[in-house]
C-alpha cells in the first residue's frame, strides 16, 4: 500500500524517494565538475549527503524487495538494476575517501518515474498532459544516460588496449555528441575513439534515431495544439456565437456550415466555435482554415466544466450537439448526447440547448433533466420522427417530401432559372397586427392573401398561466385570434411577411398593392376591430348554414354511398377488394378528364359523423386510433391468407433489418398514418414485409394501432412481392435498419437501392378489352391523378381512349436514403426530350419528385431551429399530424405506449385537425372563366370549403420508355412541384392541389 501510493504516508514516500535521486543526481554532476578540474577528492559535507542518500535508498530498496510478488523477477528490474550500480560505488567512495564516479549516470534513470509523481500531485490530468510528461521523461534520462555512458568509456579507455587509448572529453560534449547521434547530423568535431564507445554508438543511433525521429515531432504536436485548441474564448459583449460539439467531423462540419451561412444569406454576424472531444483531422484543420473569419476549434468535452466554461458557454446564444446519424450503436449516441445536456444545464440552467437525437424513445430522458423548457427554446431534432413521419405523410401525399424540402430547406442560389423558380418561397414567422383580433382564421388568411399577397398556413395560440401554446394549421371557424397572435406564412422576404403586422383597417383597406403598406402611426391601431371583407359571408355559412348539396352532375349519392363515412376525401372509397365506381352510372363519365374535374367537396350532413365516432376508439390523448392489443400471429400473413389475396389500396412496407439491428421505430411511422385526422373508413390498411425476427421486435410497440399486417418476407424477392399484392398498393415505402460494416457509403443503401429497382420492374400491366373492364381502366386512371401522381405515375397516354390498348403504370415508391448521393442509383433525370412549357420551365425540379428520402434534409433542420424554433414546431405539426411537445413529454411519460380512452371521455374540437391531401380541381372551383388562375382557386377553396392550397402538382409528358407489345407509341407523365404558386399562374385541368383540408 505504501510502495502504490494508496495512503498518504506511501506518497509521501514515493515523491521524497524520487527528490532524494534528483539530489542524488545532481551530486554526481557536482562530482564531474570537479572532477574535469582534477579534484580528485571533494568536500566531507558532499560525500556525507550522498552516503545518507544511497542508505535510505537502500532501504528503499528492502521494501520493494519485501512487497514483491516475484522473487526473482524483482532482481531483473529497472530500478533495481539502477540500485546495483549505483549504491555500491558511493559506499565504497566513503569507506576510500576517494570520488569514484562509476555507473552513478544510471540515476538518470530514475525521471522515468516523473509522469507518475505529476499525477500524484495532480498536474497532469487530462491525456495529453500525462503523454507530454512521459515523452519528456523518456527524451531527458535517455539523453543523459548515454551521454554518462559515453563519458566514462572515453574517459577511462578500452580496459585491454595499452597505451591506454582515453581522451578528456567534458560531460557537456557528450552530451553534444548524443544528440548529434540521436538527430544523425554527425559535424565530425566531436568523436569516440575507445571500442566500447563507438559499439555503443552504433547500437544506440537506431534507437536514438526512432526515439527523436518519432518523439520530438510529436512533443512539438502536442505543445502546437494545446496552444492552438486549448485556449479560452474570449467573450466580447453585443457579439452573437454558438458552440457545437457532439460529432466533430469532417462530414458533420461541412454540412452544417453549408446550412449555417446559407440562413445566413452571406452576412454571417454569429461566430461559431466547435468543441471536439478529438484533435481534428488535416482535412478538417483545413475546413476551419478556410472559414477561419467565424469558426474557431476548441479541444474539449462538453462533460467537463472546465471547458465549458473555456467557450464560455455561459453567455452562448445557443448550444448546438450533433449527432452521428450513422452510427451503429444509435442508444450509444443518443445517451451521450443526452449526458452531453445534462452537463449544460447543471452548471448553465439558462443556455439555450438544441439537440438531434436517432431513436424517438430515447427523448424519454429529457424532461427529467432539470432546467429543460421547450417554451424557451430548447428543442430536439428526432431523425427517426421526423423522417418516418415525411415517409408517412408521402404514402398519402406524393410530392409533400419535396414541396416541404422547398418550403422549409434554404438551398444555395444556383443561377439556374431553368430549374427553379425565380422567388424562393420559404415558411417564415412574424407577429400579426392586433387589427385581426376577435377574426376567424379563415377571415385573416383570405384578406392576408388578397390585400397582403401572403399565405397563411397557421398560427400560434397561446393559452394557460404558464405560456402554453399550440399550434393550429388551418383551425375551424370556431376559434378566433387573439391579440399578439404569430402566424406561419409562405413569403419570400421578410419584408413582405411584415405587412402582417403594419396592416391597419383604418389607413390601409383602401390599398391595392401590398408594397404600399407601410408601418403607420394611426392610433386606431389600439383597438381591435372584427373585418368585414370578401369572404366572410362564406364563412358565416360554414359556420351556421346549412349543408351543401353534391353537385348536379353527379345525382343524389347511392344508398351505398350514404353509408360511406361523410368525408369529401372519401366519397369513392369502399372496402378492400371492391371497385370504387362500383354505385356509378358509366353514362355519366363519358371521358375521363372529366372525370378528373368532378366535385370531390361534398360536405354532407354532420349526424352521420356523430355515429361514425361512436363506433371509433381512441387512445387515451384522444390523438390516435386504437385498438385492444393484436397478438402477433393474428396479424401474421401467409400466401394462402384469404386477407392477404384481397389487400388492395394498402400501403406496403418493405423493412430491411436482423434480430440485433437497431429498432428503426416503425411506431413514428404509423402514428401520422392512424391519426384522429382521419376517420376510421380513411384508414389504409399497413403491411410490413420484412425478416420476421426483426418485425417480431417492433411489434409489441405497434400492436394498439388498428389495420396493420405482417409478412415474413423479403423486398428482394419477387415472390413475396407479389404475396401481398404490390401491384394493387397505394403507396410502398422502403426502410432499412441495416448498417454496413464497409466505409463505402455508396454501399450502406444497397438493399433500399436493389429493392426499388426490383419494385419498379413488377410494372402493373392490365389488358383492358371490353366495356365491362371500362370502370377499371377509369379508377387506374383516377388513381393516377388522386393517390399516384408524380414521377412514379405512369400512364399509357393513349389507352384509355381505345380500350384494346395496354394500360401501364407504375408504383408509387417512398425510399428511404442513408447516404444522399445514392440517389443517383434511383434516379432516372429526363433531359433533353422534356417539354416543359416555357412558363413553367422555373419551377420544375431536376430529379422525380417525391420518391427519395435522405438524412441530408434532417441536418439542414439545425441551422433552421438555431434562427426559429417555431418552424421546427409547424414542421413536427405538419409531419406527425400534430404531436406538441407537451404532448410529447406526456407520452414519453407513459413510456410511448398507447392506452384506450374511457368510453366516457368527450374529445373536444381542438382534437379534429385538419389534414394533409393531394386534391384534383373540381368544378365548384372553377369560375366558369377561360383560363381560372392560381388566387382564383385559392379563394374559391377558401370561402367554399375552408381548404387552404398552398402547392401545386403538375403534369408534363415525356416518351415513355416501356412500350406494349404492339411497339405502339407511348407517353409517360411525370409531375413536378410548385411551391407556393403565383397568384395569376394559369391552372391546367389535370393539374393537382396540396391543400390543408379541414376535418369535416
Amino acid at each position: 500500500m505504501m510502495l502504490s501510493a494508496q495512503t498518504s504516508m506511501g506518497c509521501v514516500l514515493v515523491i521524497l524517494v524520487f527528490l532524494l535521486n534528483i539530489g542524488s543526481l545532481i551530486i554526481y554532476f557536482v562530482s564531474l565538475a570537479e572532477a574535469e578540474e582534477f579534484k580528485i577528492s571533494f568536500p566531507e559535507s558532499t560525500l556525507y549527503v550522498d552516503t545518507g542518500f544511497n542508505a535510505f535508498f537502500l532501504l528503499y530498496f528492502g521494501l520493494r524487495f519485501m512487497a514483491a510478488d516475484d522473487k526473482l523477477r524483482f532482481w531483473l528490474e529497472l530500478n533495481s538494476l539502477v540500485d546495483f550500480f549505483t549504491i555500491p560505488p558511493v559506499f565504497v567512495s566513503y569507506y576510500l575517501r576517494r570520488n569514484w564516479l562509476g555507473l552513478r549516470f544510471l540515476r538518470a534513470l530514475r525521471l522515468l518515474e516523473l509522469p507518475r509523481i505529476l499525477q500524484f500531485l495532480r498536474i497532469t490530468k487530462n491525456n495529453y498532459s500525462i503523454k507530454l510528461s512521459n515523452l519528456f521523461a523518456v527524451f531527458i534520462s535517455t539523453w543523459l544516460t548515454a551521454a554518462g555512458f559515453i563519458h566514462l568509456v572515453e574517459n577511462n579507455g578500452d580496459p585491454w588496449v595499452q597505451p591506454a587509448n582515453s581522451q578528456s572529453l567534458s560531460y557537456f560534449k557528450c552530451m553534444y555528441l548524443v544528440m548529434m547521434t540521436m538527430s544523425t547530423v554527425g559535424y565530425g568535431d566531436v568523436v569516440v575513439r575507445t571500442m566500447l564507445g563507438r559499439t555503443f554508438v552504433i547500437f544506440f543511433i537506431i534507437g536514438g534515431l526512432v526515439l527523436f525521429a518519432n518523439f520530438i515531432p510529436e512533443v512539438v504536436e502536442i505543445v502546437e495544439s494545446h496552444k492552438n485548441y486549448k485556449s479560452s474564448y474570449e467573450v466580447v459583449s453585443g457579439k452573437n456565437y454558438i458552440v457545437v460539439c457532439g460529432n466533430i467531423t469532417l462530414e458533420s462540419v461541412t454540412t452544417f456550415l453549408r446550412d449555417f451561412l446559407l440562413q445566413d444569406k452571406g452576412n454571417v454576424c454569429t461566430e461559431i466555435l466547435f468543441l471536439g472531444e478529438s484533435l481534428p483531422s488535416l482535412e478538417l484543420e483545413a475546413v476551419f482554415k478556410c472559414y477561419s473569419a467565424y469558426t474557431t476549434f476548441f479541444y474539449g468535452s462538453a462533460l467537463n466544466s472546465e471547458d465549458l466554461k473555456r467557450v464560455g458557454m455561459e453567455s452562448a446564444n445557443a448550444c448546438l450537439i450533433l449527432a452521428d446519424v450513422h452510427s451503429p450503436q444509435p442508444y450509444t449516441e443518443d445517451t451521450s448526447n443526452i449526458m452531453r445536456v445534462l452537463s449544460i444545464k447543471n452548471h448553465y440552467p439558462n443556455t439555450r440547448v438544441i439537440l438531434q437525437i436517432i431513436q424517438s424513445h430515447n427523448k424519454a430522458h429529457l424532461p427529467n433533466i432539470p432546467n429543460w423548457n421547450w417554451r424557451t427554446g430548447d428543442s430536439i431534432i428526432c431523425f427517426a420522427e421526423l423522417k418516418l413521419g415525411f415517409v408517412a405523410q408521402s404514402c398519402l401525399v406524393p410530392g409533400l417530401s419535396t414541396l416541404l424540402t422547398n418550403l422549409f430547406i434554404v438551398k444555395e442560389d444556383t443561377g439556374d432559372k431553368t430549374l427553379l423558380e425565380d422567388k424562393d418561397y420559404k415558411i417564415m414567422t412574424f407577429q400579426l397586427s392586433n387589427d385581426f383580433a376577435d377574426m376567424t382564421f379563415r377571415e385573416v388568411c383570405r384578406l392576408c392573401f388578397v390585400k397582403l399577397n401572403l399565405v397563411l398556413l397557421g398560427i400560434e395560440l397561446k393559452f394557460g398561466s404558464q405560456g402554453e401554446s399550440a399550434i393550429l394549421i388551418n383551425p375551424s371557424v370556431q376559434i378566433k385570434l387573439h391579440r399578439n397572435t404569430m402566424g406561419f406564412f409562405i413569403a419570400h422576404s421578410m419584408a413582405e411577411v411584415k405587412r402582417a403586422q403594419f396592416y391597419c383597417k383604418a389607413c390601409h383597406s383602401d390599398i391595392q398593392d401590398p408594397e404600399q403598406i407601410k408601418k403607420c402611426q394611426c392610433k386606431s391601431r389600439l383597438y381591435s376591430k372584427p373585418f368585414s371583407g370578401p369572404g366572410s359571408s362564406s364563412s358565416t355559412l360554414l359556420r351556421t348554414g346549412p349543408a351543401l348539396a353534391p353537385p348536379r352532375h353527379l345525382g343524389p349519392p347511392s344508398p351505398s354511398l350514404q353509408d360511406q363515412p361523410r368525408n369529401p376525401l372519401t366519397l369513392f372509397r369502399t372496402s378492400p377488394g371492391t371497385s370504387s365506381f362500383s354505385n356509378l352510372s358509366c353514362d355519366s363519365l363519358s371521358f375521363p378528364c372529366e372525370l378528373v374535374q368532378t366535385s370531390l367537396f361534398i360536405i354532407w350532413d354532420c349526424d352521420d359523423q356523430g355515429e361514425e365516432s361512436s363506433r371509433v376508439i381512441l387512445d387515451l390523448t384522444g390523438m390516435f386510433h386504437w385498438c385492444d392489443a393484436v397478438p402477433l400471429q393474428e396479424a401474421l400473413l401467409s400466401c394462402k391468407d384469404q386477407a392477404a389475396l384481397n389487400l388492395q389500396d394498402h400501403i406496403l412496407v418493405c423493412v430491411f433489418g436482423d434480430a440485433n439491428s437497431p429498432l428503426i421505430g416503425l411506431q413514428d411511422f404509423v402514428m401520422p398514418l392512424r391519426a384522429t385526422n382521419f376517420i376510421y373508413h380513411e384508414l389504409k390498411d399497413i403491411v410490413f414485409l420484412g425478416p420476421l425476427e426483426y418485425l417480431q421486435r417492433e411489434w409489441k410497440f405497434i400492436q394498439n394501432f388498428p389495420k396493420l399486417w405482417l409478412f415474413s418476407g423479403s423486398a428482394l424477392s419477387c415472390a413475396d412481392l407479389r404475396a401481398v399484392n404490390v401491384q394493387d398498393c397505394a403507396a410502398c415505402a422502403i426502410l432499412s435498419s441495416n448498417t454496413s460494416a464497409s466505409s463505402n457509403l455508396s454501399l450502406v443503401d444497397t438493399e433500399s437501392i436493389l429493392a426499388t429497382l426490383n419494385i419498379r420492374s413488377m410494372q402493373g400491366k392490365s389488358s383492358s378489352a371490353t366495356l365491362g373492364d371500362w370502370k377499371s381502366v377509369l379508377l387506374g386512371f383516377f388513381s393516377g391523378f388522386e393517390k399516384r401522381p408524380g414521377s412514379n405515375a405512369v400512364f399509357r397516354g393513349r389507352a384509355l381512349g381505345n380500350q384494346s390498348q395496354t394500360c401501364y403504370k407504375r408504383i408509387p415508391i417512398t425510399t428511404e436514403l442513408k447516404s444522399s448521393p445514392n440517389a443517383q442509383f434511383i434516379n432516372q433525370t429526363h433531359r433533353g426530350n422534356s417539354e416543359i412549357p416555357e412558363q413553367d420551365q422555373r419551377f420544375t425540379t431536376g430529379v422525380p419528385t417525391g420518391a427519395i428520402f435522405s438524412d441530408s434534409f434532417l441536418n439542414s433542420l439545425l441551422s433552421m431551429t438555431y434562427y426559429n424554433h417555431h418552424i421546427l414546431a409547424l414542421l413536427q405539426t405538419l409531419v406527425t399530424s400534430g404531436t406538441s411537445p407537451a404532448l410529447g413529454e406526456w407520452l414519453l411519460e407513459e413510456g410511448s405506449r398507447l392506452h384506450r380512452s374511457p368510453d366516457s371521455m368527450i374529445h373536444n374540437a381542438s382534437q379534429l385537425k385538419c389534414k394533409l391531401a393531394l386534391l384534383p380541381l373540381s368544378k365548384r372551383l372553377l369560375t366558369g372563366v377561360k383560363e381560372d388562375s392560381f388566387g382564383d382557386i385559392y379563394c374559391r377553396a377558401l370561402d367554399l370549403f375552408g381548404i387552404l392550397c398552398f402547392g401545386l402538382y403538375r403534369l408534363i409528358e415525356e416518351p415513355n420508355p416501356y412500350k406494349n407489345s404492339l411497339n405502339l407509341m407511348c407517353y409517360c407523365f411525370f409531375r413536378f412541384v410548385i411551391a407556393r404558386p403565383a397568384n395569376d399562374l394559369k391552372m391546367l385541368s389535370t393539374d393537382l392541389l396540396f391543400c390543408v383540408v379541414p376535418f369535416n
